[in-house]
């Protein structure tokens, strides 16, 4: 079942001296339900900019973003829809220094009324517990590593149980060995739970282990065959 579908996706940006630069020339993609699929390009290729209209962050200029058969675009609440069914984990984590790590994994729930459930909790726990974290729970982000800090982010990515999980150069700060663990999360994450993952990166390492693989050069997406 197809959860994105983009057609004829074209995205603009001006240069700063009154010109138009073209960063997405008409991006065609499919994902299906529970597919891993990784887009590589150079810096400036557009990666994040198409991601972050996966994402519902920032419209496009042309084209039609179809989610779970639902127009984007059309959809009045699209914070609502972001914050219930996108996940998002960030190449420098983002985690919130005053919070421990559990209450860094909780704040996507807390967003919505300041209070959680236990078994929004529970489920937390569950993804704590799964990534082998559970011991850093009363940890501030300070005195994690790179791996652990991974980790926590990935649980708060997940921890509303979204349909889609967008990685933005998630192993670009760390050493091949924590990039390592963080591949084998994201597919441990997709094997378990059966999250569908879109990975932007400049590793070719991390962008194997996906299902399908894309590259985005000049504008137009890819896939590699």
């Amino acid at each position: 079942m197809t959860l994105i579908k983009l057609t004829n996706i074209r995205k603009k940006f001006c240069d700063g001296e009154s010109r138009q630069r073209a960063v997405l020339r008409g991006v065609e993609l499919e994902v299906e339900r529970g597919d891993v699929i990784s887009i590589c390009g150079v810096s400036g290729s557009g990666k994040t900019t198409l991601l972050s209209i996966l994402g519902t962050m920032l419209p496009a200029d042309e084209g039609e973003y179809l989610f779970d058969g639902e127009r984007i675009g059309t959809t009045e609440n699209l914070s609502g829809l972001r914050n219930r069914r996108i996940g998002f984990l960030f190449q420098d984590h983002r985690l919130m220094p005053q919070y421990t790590a559990w209450e860094n994994i909780l704040l996507p729930l807390l967003a919505d009324g300041g209070v959680t459930t236990t078994e929004q909790e529970s489920y937390a726990q569950q993804l704590m517990d799964m990534l082998n974290i559970s011991s850093l729970k009363q940890q501030y982000p300070n005195t994690l590593s790179g791996g652990e800090a991974s980790r926590v982010a990935l649980c708060r990515a997940l921890v509303r149980k979204p349909d889609l999980l967008l990685a933005d150069e998630p192993t670009g700060q760390l050493d091949e060995g924590h990039s390592a663990q963080v591949a084998e999360l994201i597919k441990q994450v997709n094997r378990e739970l059966g999250t569908t993952i879109v990975i932007v990166t400049h590793s070719e390492s991390l962008a194997q282990i996906a299902d399908r693989r894309f590259t985005l050069k000049d504008g137009i997406l890819n896939e590699l065959r």
